[in-house]
């Protein structure tokens, strides 16, 4: 019997977080996680540097990197100078690095947990949603789903981010498919009723105000460059890279 919660039947469907991303499959699944992953992501790829994905930074995570002689990237709190970390603004500076592990319990998790999965995946933020769905509609017909990867909360609760369904809702909006799931168009619903006040809402918010408080609102400037980027970071053997 089909899950009530595949959103099958629809050309594009929209959920949360690594359930979301395991209940609805897509042929081309989008994960968004604004602040900061799939953004760090796009910046990263632009300047020519390959992503792994991983969900923690542990001691699994310094092996995993040795496997690809790989940079792990230290905790964004913890980076020092000309050390790279999931902050899009130390990306920005870093040198000497074509290849990153970049750890994140939200939407490096989702883009690992779905790297087996059959799927292609992509990371899209609100800096390349736009360039990602052109590239959605140029691939063979099939099902898109995105995958807002949302926050935690304390008990390690999913917190749904307003920012990350902004990013999904800006992406579904731009394959424009009339043939969405009643899921997917209320993620666009919510993009298209702040997208002229994008960058300001993405600062205001709760996301935007807590990187903000503890230091690091650069990252939430660059977050803020909305369509600037025409990088599609596409996920094939373990690795986000420009896909061409």
């Amino acid at each position: 019997m089909t899950s009530p919660y595949a959103q099958d039947g629809f050309a594009a469907g929209f959920d949360w977080g690594p359930v979301g991303a395991e209940v609805v499959a897509g042929d081309i699944v989008a994960v968004v996680d604004v602040l900061s992953f799939t953004t760090a992501v796009t910046v990263a790829v632009e300047r020519g540097i390959d992503v792994y994905p991983y969900q923690w930074r542990d001691d699994t995570a310094v092996a995993y990197a040795e496997q690809y002689g790989a940079t792990l990237a230290v905790g964004r709190s913890a980076a020092g100078p000309g050390e790279v970390s999931l902050s899009p603004a130390s990306i920005r500076r870093v040198t000497g690095i074509t290849k990153l592990v970049l750890p994140s319990p939200n939407g490096s998790t989702i883009a690992k947990q779905l790297s087996e999965s059959g799927a292609t995946v992509i990371a899209v933020s609100l800096r390349n949603g736009m360039a990602a769905a052109q590239w959605a509609r140029q691939q063979p017909k099939g099902k898109v789903v995105a995958i807002a990867a949302g926050e935690r909360w304390r008990d390690g609760s999913l917190r749904p981010a307003v920012e990350d369904l902004w990013g999904a809702g800006g992406f579904l909006s731009a394959l424009g498919s009339d043939d969405l799931s009643p899921e997917a168009r209320a993620a666009v619903a919510a993009y298209e009723a702040t997208k002229d006040e994008l960058p300001k809402s993405l600062h205001e918010c709760a996301g935007g105000r807590e990187l903000m408080q503890y230091g690091f609102a650069a990252d939430v400037a660059v977050a803020a460059e909305v369509d600037t980027s025409d990088v599609v970071p596409v996920l094939v053997d373990g690795r986000l890279f420009r896909s061409t």
